[in-house]
């Protein structure tokens, strides 16, 4: 067996650089100066608190050609949901609660500033116990089935 002097050092493996140092403004000029190439992408949204993305009402809107705006709640349908929700005792916030929207949602359906969503509108016949949709409109959901 050969022995090792002291003076002689064995590297068994080298550590890659860590992703945020190769990111980094030394990592990049040190490339530079290499001459090798670098590319710079630049994500879209990055960092957005964004929970929905383009709603398929923008491009209804889009396609529009004579009117220009989006088709928003009926006003009687306005005056069934706050009926509904007086009769229950409930305020715009506590309705707001119970259906898990913002009390801003709820306040721009009751006047009629909202554009109909079909997810909400069941949300809320369901809490209310009053159908929204339909010929049957304002009268109570019964039970499914016969």
């Amino acid at each position: 067996m050969a022995e090792a002097g002291w003076d002689e050092v064995t590297v068994l493996r080298k550590r890659a650089p860590k992703a945020g140092a190769l990111r980094s403004q030394q990592a990049v000029n040190a490339a530079q100066r290499q001459g090798l190439d670098i590319e710079t992408n630049k994500k879209w949204a990055a960092g957005g608190n964004k929970q929905h993305a383009t709603s398929k009402n923008t491009a209804k809107l889009d396609r529009e050609t004579e009117e220009l705006r989006h088709e928003t709640v009926s006003l009687d349908l306005t005056k069934v949901i706050q009926q509904a929700r007086q009769a229950k005792g409930w305020s715009q916030k506590e309705f707001a609660t119970k259906i898990n929207e913002k009390p801003q949602v709820v306040n721009e359906y009751e006047s009629g500033k909202a554009i109909p969503n079909n997810q909400i509108l069941t949300k809320m016949e369901r809490i209310l116990g009053v159908k929204l949709r339909g010929k049957d409109r304002g009268k109570p959901l019964g039970p499914k089935g016969k």
